[in-house]
């Protein structure tokens, strides 16, 4: 989470989006960075609402400007299922053993094993009962994003690549894909109406 004070403006950081990139590139512009822990650098919109929105509109007397990334649904589950099959991940987080098919079945489970609790999307970015994130841009449309903080910013912005998932195959049977669609019709709706 980076939060911009002259601006109004706070980037949540979606897991999986190019977060880390983009805090290496703006942190030395933002008045609050927050990178670690993970809980706290990951802040979605319903703990930034609840908690961080009320003390920041507070101190500054108006109410900052959110805004974050959304991936492609199955390419952001891909992201992750690639991370976890990294060297030293640990064993019950780990998707070495795994083709992506499995991941993603038990991703669909009602009970997650710990290898697939990544969360959602749409849970993220757009709560239930909290107000959503104000702008949200396509992981995949980068340039748009950047523009759109350099015009806040007002500043020439360069993201390096950093924190990279490893290349891995992606092969998903029809019947799979057709019970994520099921089980996340949400983030996929919620993506299909970015513009």
């Amino acid at each position: 989470m980076l939060v911009f004070w002259r601006q109004g403006l706070v980037f949540l950081a979606t897991p999986k989006t190019a977060s880390t990139s983009i805090e290496t590139a703006l942190s030395p512009l933002a008045a609050v960075v927050v990178m670690r822990p993970p809980q706290l650098k990951h802040t979605n919109a319903q703990k930034y609402q609840r908690h961080v929105a009320p003390f920041l509109g507070d101190a500054k007397g108006t109410a900052f400007v959110t805004t974050a990334l959304m991936r492609e649904p199955l390419d952001w589950l891909g992201s992750w299922y690639r991370y976890r099959q990294r060297e030293g991940e640990v064993a019950e987080k780990s998707t070495r053993s795994l083709s992506f098919d499995d991941f993603i079945r038990a991703y669909c489970q009602d009970e997650q094993p710990e290898f697939a609790k990544v969360g959602a999307q749409a849970t993220f970015l757009t709560p239930d009962g909290f107000r959503p994130v104000d702008h949200i841009f396509r992981y995949e449309d980068m340039d748009i994003f950047v523009r759109f903080l350099e015009k806040r910013l007002n500043t020439k912005i360069t993201l390096p690549q950093v924190n990279v998932s490893p290349p891995g195959a992606l092969d998903l049977s029809p019947a799979v894909r057709a019970q994520l669609l099921r089980h996340r019709a949400a983030d996929f709706a919620l993506y299909e109406s970015l513009s």
